[in-house]
């Protein structure tokens, strides 16, 4: 079902991504045509050391997923330049700045609980860069601000479907990487670490969760998570751990990181809902990123009600947020 076009969402002219950030998916196809990529397409983590750089390297091409929002996508500028990652800091610009430190090549997920093939995986093991999508999905901060990006994935289902769930499965927990010689703020991040974030299994089967592993047709940027992140774009963006490093799959609800800190302020669904403000602020609008003074009412569901709703039937969503 494609998600319905929201034209009082869009942005102003000013912030449509320039035609340029596609080259280096144009690049690709050039050098693939000249039988001259070589080994750039078989690695997912090419070129990722330079984490903060424009000239990430490119991934294969991506088809464009029916599952996109029509909304128009932030810059590459703005989506790489103001992020949450405590582990290399704090401010929205601290990320940009410390993240190239993380080192993602090699990369090993391990795999573990209610799977019938438990391992330890590299990221190209898990996720089929052949069949790569195009996902224009907005992302809703829990601190009222929004941005659009297209990121470049699969549904997490395919991947938990090479893994194969056991019949007892009920719930994902993701577990993100700990690096104290290459994260320069885990003692002063204020949370505990490692970062962990779960979700139901249903949730997570969901065709619009997926497995990140790229931006505008480009290697994901460190500061966005590299090199594989998950995203659940219903949710508030705190739900979708960056740079994981263990999947683990049980039968318990896991409790994540936020909800561990301040249960008072967050629970375990994190699903984006304009009638329960946090504590401290209202969730009844949001802050466009890029733009001035541009604030616009927050949508259920962060505007995927048509796609996700019934997955909380009878649930009280003021209780259970």
């Amino acid at each position: 079902m494609l998600i319905r076009t929201r034209t009082r969402a869009d942005l102003p002219s000013s912030e449509i991504t320039p035609e340029p950030v596609y080259r280096s998916r144009r690049e690709f196809m050039r050098l693939a045509g000249a039988g001259t990529l070589g080994a750039a397409a078989g690695s997912l983590v090419a070129g990722c050391e330079a984490g903060t750089s424009a000239a990430q390297a490119a991934l294969p091409p991506a088809k464009k997923s029916p599952l996109s929002t029509n909304d128009r996508p932030h810059t590459w500028e703005q989506i790489t330049g103001y992020n949450n990652y405590y582990e290399f800091g704090t401010g929205k610009s601290d990320p940009a700045q410390y993240a190239h430190r993380l080192t993602v090549k090699p990369w090993t997920v391990k795999v573990d609980g209610l799977v019938t093939k438990p391992g330890d995986y590299g990221v190209e093991d898990l996720v089929d860069f052949n069949q790569l999508e195009e996902r224009v999905y907005r992302l809703r901060c829990v601190e009222a601000w929004s941005m659009v990006i297209p990121w470049s994935g699969v549904p997490l289902s395919a991947v938990l479907n090479k893994v194969g769930p056991q019949p007892g499965a009920k719930f994902v927990e993701f577990t993100t990487a700990v690096r104290p010689d290459e994260m320069p703020f885990l003692d002063s991040a204020g949370i505990d670490f490692p970062y962990i974030e779960g979700l139901r299994m249903d949730e997570a089967m969901h065709p619009l969760t997926t497995m990140v592993v790229g931006l505008y047709g480009k290697v994901l940027p460190n500061q966005n998570g590299a090199p594989l992140r998950v995203l659940i774009p219903w949710k508030y963006g705190f739900k979708s751990g960056k740079s994981v490093v263990r999947i683990r799959l049980t039968d318990q609800q896991p409790l994540n990181t936020w909800q561990k800190m301040q249960p008072s302020e967050y629970g375990f669904y994190a699903n984006v809902n304009p009638n329960v403000d946090h504590p401290r602020w209202s969730q009844k609008d949001e802050r466009v990123i890029g733009g001035l003074l541009t604030r616009r009412n927050t949508e259920m569901f962060n505007g995927y009600g048509d796609q996700v709703a019934g997955l909380y039937s009878g649930m009280d969503l003021t209780r259970q947020y």
